[in-house]
């Protein structure tokens, strides 16, 4: 799994996903983008993108609950730091993918490696 947050933003394409607007302190938002489920998170004001897919049996991660940066698999309770999709806890062992993301204005974009 990769954290797309450590490619260089030259080689990243950003996608509009939203307005600040739709994501209010401490919500989410569930999308779809070209067959990859991501959820983004508004927590104190700063959005963060992660796929929505745990690592451990490829479940929901998303309605997970959140202490702090962690979120907790609401399955079998594994956690991955939000920031950066970094493995936290068992039965996980492998990262799962985090997006760089960067507000235009009040438009939210999620960045994703460029296509050649």
């Amino acid at each position: 799994m990769y954290n797309f947050k450590e490619i260089e933003q030259e080689k990243l394409e950003f996608i509009p996903v939203g307005s600040v607007e739709e994501i209010k302190e401490g919500e989410r938002l569930f999308l779809e983008i070209d067959e990859k489920l991501i959820v983004i998170l508004n927590i104190n004001g700063q959005f963060y993108a992660i796929a929505d897919v745990c690592s451990h049996d490829d479940g929901p991660v998303g309605e997970g609950t959140l202490e702090g940066f962690e979120i907790i698999c609401p399955r079998h309770g594994a956690r991955f730091d939000i920031r950066t999709g970094k493995v936290l806890a068992l039965p996980a062992f492998v990262d799962i993918p985090a997006y760089p993301v960067r507000l235009v204005g009040d438009q939210i974009e999620i960045g994703f490696p460029a296509q050649a």
